[in-house]
């Protein structure tokens, strides 16, 4: 009898994860790879529908609503940066009220309603300026306020449906894969490379077909394909519903954390007890019911500790007492801030591919025969290096490394986030000698001042874009997974909001890096670094600034990473796949 329960026990995921009825679900009928299809499939549009509108927003705002250089890149990295804030409150929605899955589906068609208006702004006369050819932007007429409000509202909205989508399709996916299943825990360390490597092709599509076709054909059928193709992602996504996983509502974490916070305050002159089991703590069933991990005290922000002292008050509200395990999380996701930190200026490097690196190609050749390439287009070589590095390094490298390392992943996810911030260090180096070059032709051929094209193939940017393609790749991927892994098991969607704010912030820097180098160097010279004319300007300058700002960056890295204490339930897990790495060897070395 009992090993009849426990088989039946087994067919069921014991990670807690029901259906949206809220029953058990049976493991082979729901979740793994079979539900995550689905979500690929929704991935790929909707990186094909972001990216058809991000990737060529710089050229929109200089050529059809007659914005200067140093405006049109903030405008642009002001935008995604807060694309990429939003899923802080994306991510509090989706864990204390309404779920990640209606989450997800509620601001997926908020998402398409901002869509739908972008492009309707695109398309109707009285929503945009009238043509101009100048060369100098500023001597265009400019966009009315109303027409501005229009195409900012539309963004504004694709900004707020965003919020919801981001922190939650990716949360979705690894949902499907039982934590307490080996062969699934399995699955879920390569899910987050092939999530990557999958949806590209959408972002390669946007970046070849679709700005070509913004460029050469019109904005409104440039923007119209990116809307429908998000449509079909949406009906995709429901299409897989009956297949999917869901985690139960575990609260704010938000609110937790700061619960922990206010209860450590309140009693800041109480004695922690050096013995644990004196400090206050739920029983191991209770998390057992609820499907989650109970955690062990850890020496780190000790101070926290306090909020689990009981000082035998007649009150014992959870804003006064609070168990071990919620403490240790809130340590947890303190704990990662200082990662967060140390990626925004990798982040702030990628925001320079939509805008300063796409201003460099309008001034060089891009003529091949009698087509020409549009300058975002060279974007496509950053997707094309990244889905080569991400299947090179999932099914070699890896590998490779799992034998000489014996660690499932090959490398810890900081070592490989400290290989993608190298990367980065160098991809600024290679773009200050290129454009150092670039300025150098531009002299010698006389084409400074009149702000003529420079007798140079616009390939020279390659190198830079293929080097930020392996970045991506090294550091966006383990960026990811890093957030996700190591936050608690009830705080998943708020540390996936934490490798999407990091980009997010990450371009609000490079905005205020870029203004406030462009107005300190117009302040104590002739003219500053950064001009409308990029011939007379000194981005060389600019980008050996962000080189060196990227070493001492990655100093920082080593030592917070240093002293980073890995999450217990994950280096317990680890051990787990480690054995089974192990007896799979010694079988194969046995056949």
């Amino acid at each position: 009898m009992p090993m009849e329960e426990n088989r039946i026990v087994n067919e069921y995921t014991q990670d807690g994860t029901v259906d949206l009825k809220g029953k058990p679900v049976l493991k082979s009928k729901t979740g793994g790879w079979k539900a995550c299809s689905f979500i690929v499939v929704y991935g790929i549009l909707e990186r094909m529908a972001f990216y058809g509108i991000s990737s060529n927003l710089f050229v929109y705002l200089t050529k059809k609503l007659h914005q200067g250089t140093v405006t049109s890149s903030n405008n642009v990295n002001n935008w995604i940066g807060i694309v990429f804030m939003t899923p802080i409150l994306g991510a509090y929605v989706a864990d204390a009220h309404l779920g990640r899955y209606w989450t997800f589906v509620i601001s997926s068609l908020i998402y398409l309603l901002g869509m739908c208006l972008l492009t309707l702004s695109v398309s109707l006369p009285s929503l945009k300026p009238p043509e101009c050819h100048e060369m100098d932007v500023t001597k265009c007429k400019e966009a009315s306020t109303f027409q501005i409000v229009v195409f900012y509202v539309a963004l504004s909205i694709l900004a707020v449906g965003t919020g919801g989508t981001k922190p939650n399709i990716s949360t979705i996916g690894a949902d499907q894969f039982d934590d307490f299943d080996p062969k699934e825990k399995a699955l879920k360390l390569s899910f987050f490379n092939w999530w990557m490597s999958c949806i590209v092709p959408g972002s390669l599509f946007a970046f070849t077909v679709l700005v070509y076709i913004q460029d050469n054909l019109g904005w409104t059928l440039g923007y119209a394909i990116p809307t429908i193709g998000f449509a079909i992602s949406i009906i995709t996504f429901l299409a897989g519903t009956p297949f999917y996983r869901h985690k139960l509502l575990s609260g704010s974490p938000i609110i937790s954390m700061a619960k922990v916070i206010v209860a450590a305050i309140r009693k800041w002159n109480v004695v922690v007890p050096e013995d644990p089991k004196e400090l206050y703590e739920l029983s191991l069933e209770e998390y057992r019911e609820k499907g989650k991990f109970k955690i062990d005290p850890t020496p780190t922000f000790r101070f926290l500790n306090k909020a689990c002292v009981d000082t035998g008050s007649s009150t014992s509200s959870e804003w006064r007492i609070c168990p071990i395990t919620q403490v240790e999380e809130t340590k947890q996701m303190l704990r990662m801030t200082s990662i967060l930190v140390a990626t925004f200026i990798p982040s702030a490097m990628i925001a320079q591919i939509n805008t300063l690196f796409v201003k460099q190609g309008t001034t060089l050749d891009r003529a091949i025969g009698n087509f020409n390439i549009p300058p975002s287009s060279l974007a496509a070589l950053t997707i094309l290096t990244m889905i080569i590095t991400y299947i090179l390094y999932e099914s070699f490298f890896v590998k490779i490394l799992q034998r000489l390392t014996e660690n499932p992943r090959g490398i810890t996810i900081l070592q490989r986030m400290g290989i993608g911030f190298i990367i980065h260090i160098v991809i600024m180096i290679v773009a200050y000698l290129t454009e150092k070059h670039r300025l150098s032709v531009a002299k010698e051929h006389g084409v400074v001042e009149n702000e003529r094209q420079v007798p140079l193939s616009i390939f020279i940017l390659a190198p830079q874009f293929v080097l930020m393609g392996m970045a991506e790749a090294i550091l966006e991927a383990a960026k990811i997974e890093f957030f996700y892994d190591q936050a608690p098991e009830s705080m998943k969607s708020l540390g996936t909001s934490y490798s999407l704010t990091t980009t997010g912030i990450g371009c609000f820097l490079s905005t205020s890096l870029l203004s406030t180098v462009s107005h300190i160097t117009k302040k104590h010279s002739h003219q500053g670094w950064i001009l409308n004319n990029l011939n007379d300007s000194h981005l060389d300058y600019y980008y050996a600034f962000l080189a060196a700002l990227n070493v001492l960056n990655f100093f920082f890295f080593i030592f917070v990473s240093k002293i980073y204490l890995y999450r217990a339930e994950v280096s317990d897990s680890l051990k787990v796949l480690e054995t089974e790495l192990k007896e799979r060897s010694s079988v194969l070395s046995d056949n």
